[in-house]
């Protein structure tokens, strides 16, 4: 077969690419040869229009134990010899094709980058964003992915404790499908994910790989059409039960101490996992193909390179153990086979029964090594001139306050995600302490430890489009606040940075500035970016989706009774709003799926004033000075308000002096606001420690015995309000 320009065109390369794989291998790759640079090239393995802006983030400091990108997920201190593991990734692409499978091995991938670490997996999080709920494909997706993320997780044994969802017009097509994986374990028992020692052999553990994902990260490297149904082998098969058995055994055979390195086949599968091992250890492997245990007959040596069948592991071990390592797998009925070995001159060959399939650089092929890194251009959206354009008095306020909450309660965005979380086993392992007392992050104990994490994952996209650089710093701000409202203190961050086609200079505007302001919020949190994902090509014929930099954030509690809950308390507790009122309904539920504005500028943010108010937060919960905190987001006061009230079933009663406009009040999206509520008799106490700070404080009000009462208006009960804010997407997609 002759190979050309077209040949690498057909595999996703360019034609550039194409003559750099030449130079670097001084001839023609073969078709097996090409089809590995065309999976590690791909944007997916090789982030290259994209790594020269994440290399700004800050990825060391703080309690990081190993630098961002040096492993397959973030390891930070936990004190007490204890680390916690962290990573989110997309599974998009999958998902858009085949809902269910392509969600459940996204979340079966995250949870081995977890445990290959020797870490074991304590919770699952997601980031699920869908087009308009009303449309019926919107709602077969969101069946088949919830359904998905369910079977995988309940199934491994690992509880989902937190996510969010949000449905918008531009994720039709392209559902975002972000998963994350928390796992814990004794920070000196990492294992690397590096090859090394000649002679070491190379073991291949887990499931027989099948032609189920090939070529599944150039799939994820293109825009989604309408013919991409017809690439449905890029889709993988998992199978959660064979996950939880690598686990367990994964975990034993560290135990031994033969193991040299690990690392979990993911994108790219074998090749991936081969090459980058390699590469890490500058080293080299030989490998027979014809060892690879296979669930199809007659595979091309391509195909067992590129597959990305599920629940498989690739491990170095000492020389002479490898009956060790074999008897373990084989206790927990899995196959264990030595399919090669490592050599000292960082090539890979890869043999099929004595005939040498490929030979390749292995440095050439990875991500920081000869993997092309590209700059692209970039401009100012043309959009963005309507943005501009917006001015607040060309929209109408209010006069009812009660009907419009009737009406920002039951928005998509808003409601119960009930219908989605109850489908997800959150106490498995009993791990979670929160589930009975909702928190802004979900609360995880540390078994082992006295401590718990605070997790959370968090974005408002629409924010992103409006303004990246604002909405990206708003995204790790609000997961912070989220940390600190539940008592916890961040500690570091992993990302999903879901965009558009990277080639579009105004998507790629949105990427750098959406990615700066990450970074500078990151910064003032002191919370390093451990890891993640770029997720590119999140477009179809119609455009891209809004600029989703999904953020995963952990914290820690020193203390787990220091956690803080959401729910008010206690009848005649005072409620406080901590941060200042703003005349502002910029990007808010409230303009956009009320008034109708598509276009308006991100909410106001302040990065000083956010952070000086979450100290304020911090101090207080340490204090144990407050009895609840809750943060003002999507909905604004109201819907924070109502929140709080419905776990427990108390009311509340607020006439504060209105000063601005009453929508922007009352369902405006200002940032860094949190309502607080406090023993009555405190409440001089706490405003005049905010004043002294600086900090904006207000009395609202007082928590009542259920009914509800705003601005001198009877609004009737909490239970009817939860009523509503329960069953209004079950309604939806009956």
């Amino acid at each position: 077969m002759e190979i050309t320009v077209k040949t690498a065109q057909q595999l996703r390369l360019t034609a550039d690419e194409f003559e750099l794989i030449e130079e670097k291998l001084k001839r023609t790759p073969n078709f097996t040869e090409l089809c590995a640079f065309s999976g590690m090239w791909s944007e997916h393995c090789s982030y290259k229009n994209s790594i020269k802006w994440l290399k700004k983030l800050p990825r060391s400091g703080g309690r990081m134990l190993v630098a961002a990108g040096e492993e397959n997920a973030g390891l930070m201190d936990m004190g007490n010899g204890f680390g916690v593991v962290f990573k989110i990734e997309s599974h998009n692409h999958p998902s858009a094709i085949e809902p269910f499978q392509g969600a459940a091995t996204g979340v079966g991938g995250i949870q081995r980058d977890i445990f290959t670490m020797g870490a074991r997996p304590i919770a699952s999080l997601n980031s699920l964003r869908f087009g308009n709920i009303n449309d019926k494909k919107t709602q077969h997706l969101l069946s088949g992915v919830v359904k998905g993320i369910g079977h995988y997780g309940n199934c491994f044994g690992v509880p989902t404790v937190a996510g969010e969802v949000y449905f918008e017009d531009c994720y039709h097509t392209n559902p975002l499908v972000n998963a994350m994986s928390v796992g814990i374990m004794k920070a000196a028992d990492m294992v690397s994910a590096t090859a090394k020692g000649t002679g070491n052999p190379v073991i291949y553990v887990g499931s027989a790989t099948g032609k189920d994902g090939i070529g599944g990260a150039s799939f994820a490297s293109a825009d989604i059409t309408h013919d991409s149904v017809q690439e449905l082998p890029a889709v993988q098969v998992g199978d959660p039960f064979q996950e939880k058995k690598l686990l367990e055994a994964c975990l034993e055979v560290l135990k031994t101490g033969a193991v040299v390195g690990m690392q979990d086949m993911g994108a790219a599968g074998i090749i991936c996992s081969t090459a980058e091992m390699s590469a890490k250890g500058e080293v080299g492997m030989h490998i027979d193909l014809e060892k690879v245990p296979t669930r199809q007959q007659n595979m091309k040596a391509w195909e067992l390179l590129l597959s990305e069948s599920q629940e498989r592991m690739l491990m170095v071990v000492e020389k002479g153990r490898e009956a060790e390592v074999v008897a373990v797998f084989e206790k927990w009925d899995l196959s264990a086979s030595t399919i090669g070995h490592v050599t000292d001159d960082g090539l890979l060959k890869f043999y099929m029964n004595g005939v040498l399939e490929a030979e390749l650089p292995a440095y050439e092929l990875v991500l920081g090594g000869g993997a092309p890194q590209y700059d692209r251009d970039y401009k100012e959206p043309a959009y963005f001139e309507k943005i501009n354009d917006y001015s607040i008095d060309s929209v109408t306020d209010i006069d009812n306050i009660k009907s419009t909450a009737e009406a920002i309660i039951t928005l998509p965005n808003i409601a119960s995600k009930r219908w989605v979380y109850t489908q997800y086993d959150s106490m498995v392992g009993a791990a979670n302490t929160s589930t009975n007392s909702p928190s802004d992050a979900a609360i995880v104990l540390a078994k082992g430890t006295n401590k718990a994490l605070a997790i959370t994952v968090d974005c408002n996209s629409r924010y992103v489009y409006a303004n990246p650089y604002i909405g990206g710093m708003i995204a790790v701000a609000e997961a912070a606040r989220n940390i600190v409202c539940s008592g916890g203190e961040p500690i570091g961050v992993t990302n999903c940075l879901n965009f558009g086609n990277p080639y579009d200079p105004e998507v790629y505007f949105q990427f750098v500035q959406a990615v700066s302001g990450m970074g500078d919020a990151c910064k003032k949190f002191n919370t390093p970016v451990t890891g993640g994902n770029v997720s590119f090509y999140n477009q179809n014929p119609d455009g891209p989706v809004y600029p989703t930099p999904t953020i995963g954030m952990v914290g820690i509690l020193e203390d787990v009774t220091q956690k803080m809950t959401l729910n008010f308390k206690n009848e005649g507790d005072q409620i406080l709003l901590i941060g200042q009122q703003h005349n502002d309904i910029s990007s808010s539920e409230y303009l956009h799926k009320i008034k109708g504005e598509k276009y308006s500028p991100a909410p106001y943010f302040n990065l000083e004033e956010e952070f000086s108010t979450q100290q304020f937060i911090a101090s207080l919960i340490q204090q144990r000075k407050i009895n609840s905190a809750h943060d003002l987001s999507e909905g604004g006061l109201v819907v924070a308000l109502l929140e709080s009230g419905f776990t427990g079933n108390k009311g509340f009663k607020v006439n504060p002096a209105v000063e601005i406009r009453n929508d922007a009040y009352w369902f405006g999206e200002a940032q860094g606001r949190i309502i607080i509520s406090v023993d009555a008799n405190i409440a001089n106490e706490i405003k005049e420690a905010a004043d002294k700070l600086n900090i904006a404080c207000t009395l609202l009000g007082e928590v009542t015995p259920g009914n509800i009462e705003v601005a001198k208006e009877n609004w009737g009960d909490i239970n009817t309000w939860k009523s509503l804010y329960d069953t209004a997407i079950e309604q939806l997609i009956k």
